[in-house]
C-alpha cells in the first residue's frame, strides 16, 4: 500500500512537471509579459524560430483587466493607438500591424474605438536576409483608460533563431490567426457590400452609407477615416428599399470648412456587424440637406426663447414709442377690436421673420455670405430706416397723416381706428428695428439656422418670430390687458410728442452709423434734408406742396449712401486696444499670452452696452490691462470678410461675440451674449491656467 500510494505520488510529481514544461517551450516564442495593475502585454511570434521564408507571422498580445482598454489606429474623440518602435531590432526589415474590428465606446459625449479585454495585433514583419536569426526590440508606447487614463512605455524583446524550431517547442500560431481572422476584409467574404456614400449638408451634416448585406445586418457600426477633424457618431440604421439593403445615417460634428470639404474626399470605411467586418473606401456625394429633427426640436426652444428676450433688449428701444402709442389706442375699444389690432402685429412680426429666412436661403444659394443684423453694414438701408423714423416722429408730433386709398381701408378695417395694416407695419418694423444685435440664445439660434439647410432656417427664424410676437398674442389672448389701459386724452398729446423725440433720438443714431461708413459729410447731408422735409410738414400749408416737398427731401436723402464712396476704416482712437488679428492669436498663445477678442460695431446697441457697463469698468479695464493679456477689438461696423469668417468658425453669425484664449484655451472660450464683469475676469483666469487634459 505504501508503494502504491509513492506510485501514485510519482505519477502526479511527474504530470505536474510535464504540464509546466510544455508552455515553458511554448514561451520560446513570446516575450516576456510587461505587467501592470491594469493589465499585461508581450510579444509573440507565430512559429518559434525562422524558417526559410522572408515573412514572420507575430502578434502583439494584450490582456486587459475589466473594464479597461487600449485604442484603434483611429481612437475617436480622445486617445491614441498603440505606438510601435523598432529600434535596434535586426535583420527586421519592416513590421506592418493588422487591426481586428474594434468596437465603440461612448462616455460623456465622447465617441471613442477601441478594444477590451484579450486583443492581438497581428503583425508581419519582413525580414532583410530569410533564414537568418531574427532579434526583435520593440519599443512599445500605448494609453490604457478606464475613469482615468494611465499611458505606458515598456521594451519587449524577443530572439527567433534560424532553422526548424527545437523539438517540443510551439508557437503561437492558432492564437495569431483567430485575430487575423477579425480584421476587415474588402467585404466578399462577409457578405457586406457599400454602394454609395451621400453627403447631406447641415448645421453639421450627416453621412449616409448604402449598404447591402446577405444576410442582413443586425447591429451595425461604421467608423469612418480620412475626413480630418471630421468626427462622426455612432450610426443608426434606415431599412433600404430592397432585401438586405439598409442605409447608415452617421452624424457629423466639425468645423464648417471640414465638412463642406467632405464631398469629392475618399473616405475609408470599416463596417462592422456581429462577426463580421469588412473595410472599404468611398467617395461621398453631395446630396439635399439633411434635417436632422433631434437637434431641431430643442433648438426651437432655444429659438422661441431668445424671440421673447429680444423684446426687452436695447435693439428694441427706438420702436417701444411705436408699442406704447399703440397699446393705449386700443384703450376704450371693443375686445374684438383689441384682439384684431393685437393679431395683426404679431402677424406683421412673424410675416417680416419669414421674410428674413427667405432673404438667407436665397443669398446663401446664391453664394452671398449671410448674417444677423448685417443689413446695418448697408448706408442705402441706414439712411431708408432714418427716414422712416423721421416719418413716424413727425406723424407722432401730428406733423401729418398718412392717407390711405380706400381699398386697403377697407382692408384695414371699417371701424374707425381699427388701423390693422398700420398694426402689421409696426410688427415689420419692430422686426427691422432688432436685427441689429443679438440676444441671449438668439445668437445660438441664428447660428444652427445659417448653418443648416433652408427647413431647418424657416423653422428657427419662425420660432424666433414667435418669441418676439409673444406679448402681443399673449395681449391678443387677453384683451381685458389692454382695456385697462387709461383712455386716450389731452395726456396723450405730451406722451406722443415725447415719444416723437424717442424715436427722432434713434434716426440720429441711425445717422450717426451711417456716417461712420460713409464719412461725416454724408451723415450731415441726410441729417440736413430730414429735416428740410420735417420742416417741410411744418410750414407748408397744402397737402400737395407738403407732399411734394417731403417726397423729394426724402428722396436726395437717399441719393445721398448711393452717390457716397465708403470711407478708409479709421484706425482706433483707443489705443487701448490691438486690431484684430486672428492669425497672430496662436502666437500669442504660445508665448504664454491671453488674448481677448471683442467683435463689435457702431450698429450694435447690445455691443455697446456690454462696452459701456463691463468692458470699460474698472475691473475688466484693469485686468485687460495686464502684461500677460492683449485685448483685440473686430470692428465690423462694415462689411470684412475676414471677421465673418471668424465669426462663422465658432458658428456664429452675429454679435455680439466675445472670446478668450490662453494657455489653458487655446481653442478659444465663447462668453455670452450679455457679458458681466465676474464673466470676463473669471474667463480670463481659466484661460490664463494651463491645464492637462487626459483622453478617455
Amino acid at each position: 500500500m505504501v508503494y502504491q500510494r509513492a506510485g501514485w505520488l510519482g505519477a502526479a510529481v511527474t504530470a505536474v512537471v510535464l504540464a509546466t514544461a510544455l508552455p515553458a517551450r511554448a514561451e520560446l516564442a513570446a516575450s516576456p509579459w510587461f505587467e501592470t495593475e491594469q493589465g499585461e502585454v508581450r510579444l509573440l511570434a507565430a512559429q518559434p524560430a525562422v524558417a526559410a521564408d522572408d515573412e514572420v507571422e507575430l502578434g502583439l498580445e494584450f490582456r486587459l483587466e475589466p473594464h479597461w482598454k487600449i485604442y484603434w489606429r483611429s481612437p475617436g474623440d480622445a486617445g491614441y493607438p498603440p505606438r510601435l518602435d523598432w529600434t535596434g531590432s535586426r535583420n527586421l526589415k519592416s513590421a506592418q500591424v493588422e487591426w481586428p474590428a474594434p468596437q465603440r465606446f461612448s462616455v460623456l459625449g465622447l465617441e471613442t474605438v477601441g478594444y477590451t479585454g484579450t486583443i492581438v495585433l497581428p503583425i508581419i514583419a519582413r525580414l532583410n536576409e530569410a533564414g537568418t536569426p531574427l532579434a526583435l526590440r520593440l519599443g512599445l508606447d500605448y494609453l490604457t483608460c478606464s475613469e482615468i487614463c494611465i499611458p505606458y512605455r515598456t521594451t519587449l524583446t524577443l530572439d527567433l533563431p534560424a532553422g526548424p524550431p527545437a523539438a517540443g517547442a510551439t508557437g503561437f500560431g492558432a492564437l495569431i490567426a483567430r485575430y487575423a481572422a477579425q480584421v476587415p476584409s474588402d467585404g466578399r467574404s462577409a457578405g457586406v457590400t457599400v454602394t454609395g456614400a451621400t453627403w447631406r449638408p447641415g448645421r453639421a451634416g450627416r453621412l449616409e452609407l448604402a449598404v447591402t448585406s446577405d444576410p442582413p445586418l443586425v447591429a451595425p457600426d461604421a467608423f469612418i477615416e480620412g475626413a480630418g477633424a471630421v468626427v462622426f457618431g455612432a450610426p443608426r440604421t434606415v431599412a433600404g428599399a430592397g432585401p438586405g439593403e439598409a442605409v447608415l445615417r452617421l452624424n457629423a460634428s466639425g468645423a464648417p470648412a471640414a465638412l463642406a470639404a467632405l464631398p469629392g474626399r475618399n473616405l475609408t470605411v470599416t463596417l462592422v456587424d456581429g462577426g463580421r467586418a469588412m473595410e472599404a473606401v468611398v467617395t461621398p456625394v453631395l446630396g439635399s440637406p439633411a434635417v436632422d429633427l433631434a437637434a431641431l426640436l430643442p433648438m426651437l426652444a432655444v429659438a422661441l426663447l431668445g424671440g421673447l428676450i429680444l423684446n426687452i433688449m436695447p435693439c428694441v428701444l427706438p420702436v417701444l414709442a411705436l408699442k406704447l402709442v399703440g397699446a393705449i389706442s386700443h384703450a376704450g375699444r371693443s375686445q374684438g377690436s383689441v384682439r384684431r389690432g393685437f393679431l395683426a402685429t404679431a402677424g406683421g412680426i412673424l410675416l417680416s421673420f419669414l421674410a428674413l429666412a427667405l432673404a438667407a436661403i436665397g443669398l446663401r444659394s446664391a453664394g452671398i455670405a449671410v448674417g444677423w443684423g448685417i443689413q446695418f453694414q448697408d448706408p442705402l438701408f441706414l439712411a431708408a430706416m432714418a427716414a422712416l423714423l423721421t416719418l413716424f416722429a413727425a406723424n407722432l408730433w401730428g406733423l401729418f397723416e398718412v392717407p390711405l386709398p380706400e381699398t386697403l381701408t377697407g382692408l384695414a378695417g371699417r371701424a374707425r381706428g381699427e388701423g390693422l395694416l398700420g398694426s402689421v407695419a409696426t410688427g415689420a418694423f419692430a422686426t427691422l428695428l432688432a436685427t441689429p444685435c443679438s440676444a441671449p440664445f438668439l445668437g445660438t439660434a441664428i447660428g444652427f439656422a445659417l448653418a443648416a439647410g433652408p427647413v431647418e432656417i424657416l423653422a428657427i427664424f419662425f420660432a424666433l418670430g414667435l418669441g418676439f410676437a409673444a406679448p402681443y398674442l399673449l395681449v391678443a389672448a387677453v384683451p381685458r390687458l389692454a382695456l385697462a389701459l387709461p383712455r386716450p386724452g389731452r395726456w396723450m398729446v405730451a406722451l406722443r410728442r415725447i415719444l416723437g423725440v424717442a424715436l427722432g433720438v434713434s434716426a440720429l443714431w441711425l445717422l450717426w452709423v451711417l456716417a461712420a461708413e460713409t464719412g461725416a459729410d454724408a451723415g450731415l447731408a441726410i441729417a440736413a434734408l430730414l429735416a428740410a422735409a420735417v420742416a417741410a410738414l411744418a410750414l407748408l400749408r397744402t397737402p400737395m406742396a407738403r407732399r411734394g416737398a417731403v417726397a423729394a427731401t426724402l428722396l436726395a436723402a437717399l441719393l445721398v449712401p448711393v452717390a457716397a464712396p465708403r470711407v478708409v476704416p479709421r484706425a482706433s482712437h483707443d489705443a487701448f486696444w490691438h486690431p484684430f488679428d486672428q492669425a497672430a492669436i496662436g502666437e500669442l498663445v504660445r508665448d504664454g499670452h491671453v488674448v481677448f477678442v471683442d467683435v463689435s460695431a457702431e450698429w450694435c446697441l447690445t455691443c455697446k452696452v456690454n462696452e459701456r457697463l463691463v468692458l470699460d469698468s474698472a475691473p475688466v479695464r484693469d485686468r485687460l490691462a495686464a502684461p500677460v493679456i492683449v485685448p483685440m477689438r473686430a470692428d465690423w461696423t462694415r462689411p470684412d470678410a475676414a471677421i465673418a469668417n471668424y465669426l462663422r468658425g465658432f458658428g456664429r453669425y452675429g454679435i455680439p461675440f466675445n472670446a478668450v484664449y490662453g494657455p489653458g484655451a487655446p481653442s478659444g472660450l465663447v462668453l455670452p451674449e450679455i457679458l458681466t464683469a465676474e464673466r470676463v475676469v473669471a474667463a480670463l483666469r481659466r484661460a490664463e491656467t494651463r491645464v492637462v487634459a487626459s483622453g478617455r
